[in-house]
């Protein structure tokens, strides 16, 4: 007997259940990751605490340091002359350990269960964040071990973004990918947000806490991720997405290679193998030379080198640079830097708007990386004028800087990682990942360390500096822009669909 249920019910009742899973796979995702960037944020507002105008402290009555001591209120050893150039050094450790770290994460990615490489990753990366604040209260004044703590984290840290951008890739079509993408990657400025917040709350007093915090939060979340995090659509009776807007007819066509009984998980593919009845092995991990032969990756990874590198250096030098420039207190500044993240959540969004539109990823960062240069121009010799131009510039840089950023790092890698030169093959999304977000890491590396190194001969050649960083992305894409315009040419005369890269 058939059930008197009409159809459309039936697929309300698959969509809603379906809809209801992606959505909370898409906040527990973002939760995981605003995680990670609430715990990296913490040290550059605390930068500021570190090394201070001793002369506008009032000194304490029991304290024991002469009367002569200008750096009494400094935490040793960033109380000398070439602070700027060991907190960079600090800094470093953990980019280089992350950059390094990020070319091998992707690797194991693809070959251990997602949801306890994630949980690891969390725990061990609030311990190592923890670790740092408690330098604190164990009155450690060694370099090595901030260093150390550091270069632990750094490494550790790089289980966390090719395994969420995997697991979103694994539920989510191409479709409107920029767009959720956009909105999903402003976990990057929440978490730095709630990290410069959470920072704020203790860096004139107790900094240690401001470490420590951010570190068992993250640990809890390592935990829920644990008992929450699903990989696969299918792991729960779920439909899964289908890639490259392919239609549905072709999808059952069983001599295409991405049809077979192999790759139903894999290609998001909802059909009955045809073929054979008998077991089949999965499709096996691209390696790094393969991943680098996709078209693309390696323009993307190249511009988001440069991109990075603007970034990060805003990230861990604007809380200082705004304290040094403008003089307000450390709590005031990381307060005023978390305008720049604002900006970035809004340019995040429209970057995947705009591109899913367009159909054009790489065009659409290269007009962003344009548009930064002069604002970042105008933002250093204007932006300090009044708290009211601070703000829109802060809001506008951040925007443009982080929008090509974030779209690299989350629609474009997905895109790439599911090319439909790969056929249907999903095992080489984490890898394509791990190489574009670790070149970009290589640039968030050399960002702060030039920064540190720079700043001491003027705020004006920092600023140079990122301009130029900005520019040299813009060109790496010239290529790939080229490609799409010709592509849109091609859809206006013929009326067909957008070609991919």
């Amino acid at each position: 007997m058939r059930s008197s249920l009409a159809p459309g019910v039936w697929f309300f009742r698959a969509f809603s259940r379906d809809s209801w899973f992606r959505g909370s796979i898409l906040l527990l995702t973002f939760l995981i990751y605003t995680c990670y960037h609430m715990s990296r944020k913490p040290i550059s507002v605390v930068k500021s605490r570190l090394h201070q105008n001793c002369s506008e402290q009032i000194k304490p009555i029991n304290d024991t340091h002469s009367l002569n001591d200008t750096t009494w209120c400094s935490w040793a050893p960033f109380d000398k002359d070439n602070y700027k150039e060991l907190l960079a050094g600090v800094d470093n450790a953990f980019l280089v350990a992350y950059a390094i770290g990020m070319f091998i994460s992707g690797v194991f990615g693809e070959r251990l269960p997602l949801r306890y490489y994630l949980s690891a990753g969390m725990l061990l990366s609030g311990l190592f964040t923890s670790l740092f604040g408690l330098g604190y209260f164990w009155n450690i004044h060694e370099l090595w071990y901030f260093v150390v703590i550091q270069v632990c984290n750094g490494l550790v840290q790089t289980t966390g973004w090719p395994s969420v951008v995997t697991c979103v890739g694994n539920w989510f079509g191409k479709g409107k990918r920029g767009f959720i993408m956009g909105i999903w990657n402003s976990h990057t400025s929440v978490g730095n947000i709630l990290g410069s917040l959470i920072a704020g709350i203790w860096v004139n007093g107790q900094w240690g806490l401001s470490f420590v915090v951010p570190g068992i939060i993250t640990a809890i979340m390592g935990v829920i991720t644990f008992l929450f995090l699903i990989e696969h659509p299918e792991d729960v009776d779920c439909s899964p997405p289908q890639h490259h807007g392919e239609p549905a007819e072709n999808q059952d066509n069983p001599e295409d290679p991405g049809n077979s009984p192999c790759s139903i998980r894999d290609s998001g593919l909802e059909t009955v193998a045809k073929t054979s009845k008998g077991p089949c092995e999965e499709p096996a991990a691209i390696n790094f030379f393969g991943a680098l032969r996709i078209p693309g990756v390696v323009e993307f990874s190249l511009c988001l080198l440069f991109a990075k590198l603007v970034s990060y250096t805003f990230l861990y030098w604007l809380p200082l640079y705004i304290s040094n420039v403008a003089h307000f207190s450390a709590k005031e500044a990381g307060d005023l830097s978390t305008l720049f993240d604002v900006g970035g959540i809004i340019g995040g969004i429209m970057a995947g708007l705009i591109s899913d539109y367009t159909n054009g990823r790489a065009t659409t960062c290269c007009v962003m990386l344009i548009l930064a240069a002069p604002m970042m121009f105008l933002y250093n010799y204007i932006g300090q004028d009044g708290i009211t131009s601070s703000i829109v510039m802060l809001i506008i840089c951040g925007g443009l800087v982080n929008g090509p950023y974030a779209l690299i790092t989350t629609a474009v890698s997905a895109d790439l990682g599911t090319h439909k030169s790969l056929k249907g093959n999903a095992k080489a999304l984490s890898t394509v990942t791990a190489i574009i977000d670790g070149t970009g890491s290589i640039g968030a590396a050399l960002g702060p360390l030039l920064a540190g190194l720079i700043s001491p001969t003027g705020w004006n050649n920092v600023f140079y500096m990122l301009i130029s960083a900005d520019v040299l992305a813009c060109l790496l894409l010239c290529r790939l822009v080229y490609k799409e315009i010709l592509a849109w040419k091609v859809s206006l005369s013929r009326g067909s669909g957008y070609k991919e890269i």
